[in-house]
């Protein structure tokens, strides 16, 4: 090749770069699933950088164990976080974002919830502290975690009342607050963490990790407490079950995607502890949390734009134009961050994991299964958005029933590397499903169109 014709090869892709540049801040601007994306990769990375420092410090100080016991302790909270709001999140969500207006309607909404907190609070509490005893010997094999129990029951409140707002937040599409509360609710926590790690070693962390909810309400209070007066008018309210049906769906919605997905998780936490060893657990806690710091990415994306968007959509042609739009701007992201991930690896495991060399065959089978979870989610949203309650559960059970079901007969063969095997091919099955549910559900509307 010339070399004046290699220069002005050279002058014309600086220049294309110049311009893509220039264009890509107005491009962000005006594309909404991007600003939100950019907005989130800030706070995720500060999370991500904090994240890297307090998982080296456990991974230091409590082993593999210990690590272990955390992911159990996450788990429980998780489930918590359901049954304490009878699991009216996504219900909340879904209606904020189509009654903004109304104020009338939505005291309706926040009233029916708050009973519903207030049921599902009493009940949690009292199973987690007469229950105590047997949780304790469930989870951890041990008596010595009853106290983890007896302050969840009173910390069950706080959770329910963070979830509920949360979804106010949500269903409002206010990002730039959720930001911010996500942001400064996780350094508040961390700190706690950190104080109850070097003063009461696994004890004041699992304490702290059990108290964040409180922390957080706070934030969520002083953040986002006059937007939500606003929208719930104090002499207006009155407690009612108005809309007790269209968040009973939501309920049993809940149920199966954040309930059983914690259950399942304990429990194949607990098979890989008694197949193999407790070391393994942790091994399997410590690349499922790594997942977690990157997954929350995306459902934080979901919940501000992706289920209030899909809620206004209500045709085939709108749906698939939003999904391809959703997919054409998030997932190349997502796939170099991935591809990151896995070829960075073995650096990742020295930063923060020491000493968790079986970490490593866990990575590739992890990141494949996530980013297939990542395409089916988009759709999967759908349910949410058109309370598809039968579809929704019928899935999500499948693809529960298929990673517990594989985990178990992998381990034998492959061990712990079974577990994420199990959980790339339960993805690859689930997203199929989930397409073929969609497709069946805009068929069936457009013979309804035509034959109305």
């Amino acid at each position: 090749m010339e070399v004046p014709y290699l220069v002005f090869l050279l002058k014309k892709t600086w220049t294309s770069i110049k311009d893509i540049i220039v264009k890509l801040p107005k491009f962000i601007s005006n594309n909404v699933v991007l600003k939100i994306t950019s907005l989130n990769a800030v706070v995720i990375t500060i999370r991500l950088i904090v994240s890297v420092f307090v998982q080296r410090l456990l991974a230091v100080t409590v082993g593999e164990a210990g690590i272990a016991s955390i992911g159990q302790v996450r788990n429980i909270i998780g489930m918590l976080t359901s049954t304490s709001t009878l699991g009216t999140f996504s219900g909340v969500v879904k209606y904020v974002a189509e009654l903004k207006g109304n104020h009338s309607e939505l005291s309706k909404v926040f009233s029916t919830a708050t009973l519903f907190l207030i049921i599902g609070s009493l009940v949690s509490a009292a199973v987690l502290f007469f229950g105590a005893d047997y949780f304790s010997v469930y989870v951890f094999n041990s008596n010595d975690f009853k106290y983890v129990f007896q302050l969840l029951a009173a910390i069950v409140p706080f959770i329910a009342f963070g979830r509920l707002i949360s979804g106010i937040i949500s269903g409002l599409s206010d990002y730039k607050k959720y930001a911010k509360i996500e942001l400064i609710g996780y350094l508040l926590v961390t700190v706690v963490l950190v104080f109850g790690l070097y003063n009461y070693d696994l004890k004041g962390v699992i304490i702290a990790i059990v108290i964040a909810p409180i922390i957080q309400l706070i934030v969520l209070g002083f953040i986002f407490g006059k937007t939500l007066k606003r929208h719930i008018k104090r002499d207006t309210f009155k407690l009612s079950f108005s809309y007790k049906n269209q968040l009973l769906a939501f309920t049993l919605m809940s149920f199966v995607s954040s309930f059983l997905i914690n259950y399942i998780e304990l429990d194949v936490r607990t098979l890989v502890s008694d197949e193999i060893n407790i070391n393994e657990a942790g091994y399997w806690t410590a690349i499922t949390f790594i997942s977690k710091n990157y997954m929350v990415f995306a459902t934080g994306l979901f919940t501000l734009y992706v289920l209030p968007k899909f809620a206004g959509i209500n045709n085939k042609t709108e749906f698939k134009k939003e999904v391809f739009h959703i997919y054409k701007s998030i997932l190349p992201v997502f796939a170099l961050g991935m591809l990151l991930v896995y070829f960075l690896r073995t650096l990742i495991i020295q930063m923060i994991y020491p000493d968790f060399e079986g970490m490593e065959p866990l990575f590739k089978w992890q990141l494949l299964g996530d980013f297939i979870r990542l395409c089916a989610l988009v759709l999967s949203y759908q349910f949410l958005a058109k309370r598809m309650v039968k579809s929704f559960v019928i899935t999500e059970l499948i693809s529960l029933a298929l990673f517990y079901g594989l985990s178990t007969v992998f381990i034998k063969t492959y061990g712990t590397e079974g577990v994420v095997i199990a959980h790339f091919v339960r993805y690859i099955i689930y997203f199929i499903i989930v397409a073929i549910a969609i497709w069946m559900y805009f068929s069936k509307q457009d013979k309804n169109q035509i034959d109305a």
